[in-house]
């Protein structure tokens, strides 16, 4: 008998045309499940990896095209220096660990964010995984690393200026399809389903201009504890609504 979680699959797998192309996670929720095992912070990002792993793998079996992951934030160096310290080892021990396994489901790997300014060593793991996975053809997993809304829109900004400065483009050639073009996901689709964690009801300064016709998906789950069951609910529930893009419906017209 098939349990809950494999028939939601097949209700999702039933709507193919319907299944998110971009989804996109804010990850929260990690020092407070560690917090409630009487554990240190990093007990609780070390218990997030295993989720990391397990939806990824689920998004690839529903079809998902892309997977961003807000990993660590401009704000996240205020954190204490130890904590730091920490999730940034564990980055780059769980790139050197999984890279193989990326590489084996098909899976490519990118980031985004204002990653040359991380640690050089940190910065040397990542630009090899991603050059081992940059031919894979399955699932596009971007993570979202020193990164941060407002940052990357004043970096646009500042390199639009440069080029209108330099000779390169007319002001009047600025639209929102020349913006997008200069955001660090200039490669990536605007997401359709934005996940969070924790039950906070923010986006963190998260994707903030690519977000603004995306589905939100709040759920009180902590990170450590969302996995596959989770993911499909998730995508489940965005397939069951009408998304009119500040149009109405045919309906409503009459």
């Amino acid at each position: 008998m098939k349990d809950e979680t494999e028939k939601i699959k097949e209700l999702i797998l039933a709507h193919r045309q319907r299944i998110p192309k971009h989804v996109a996670i804010i990850m929260d929720g990690n020092g407070r499940w560690a917090k409630l095992r009487n554990k240190p912070r990093t007990y609780g990002h070390e218990a997030g990896v295993k989720a990391v792993k397990e939806v990824v793998k689920a998004a690839s079996e529903i079809g998902v095209k892309y997977l961003t992951l807000y990993t660590f934030s401009v704000e996240n160096w205020k954190r204490p220096r130890r904590e730091v310290s920490a999730l940034m080892a564990l980055l780059t021990r769980t790139t050197q660990r999984e890279i193989n396994e990326l590489v084996k489901n098909d899976v490519k790997l990118m980031t985004i964010g204002r990653v040359k300014s991380l640690p050089f060593s940190r910065q040397k793991v990542l630009a090899n995984a991603v050059k081992k996975t940059r031919n894979n053809k399955g699932l596009i997993l971007t993570l979202a690393l020193n990164y941060g809304g407002r940052t990357e829109i004043l970096d646009a900004v500042k390199a639009i200026a440069s080029a209108v400065r330099g000779g390169l483009m007319n002001l009047q050639d600025i639209n929102e399809d020349l913006f997008s073009e200069f955001l660090y996901t200039a490669n990536l689709p605007d997401p359709d389903l934005l996940i969070r964690t924790s039950g906070e009801m923010r986006i963190s300064n998260f994707l903030l201009w690519q977000t603004s016709y995306t589905e939100l998906y709040i759920i009180d789950t902590l990170w450590p504890d969302f996995d596959r069951s989770e993911l499909f609910k998730a995508v489940y529930d965005f397939q069951r609504r009408e998304r009119r893009f500040g149009k109405i419906d045919a309906k409503d017209k009459q």
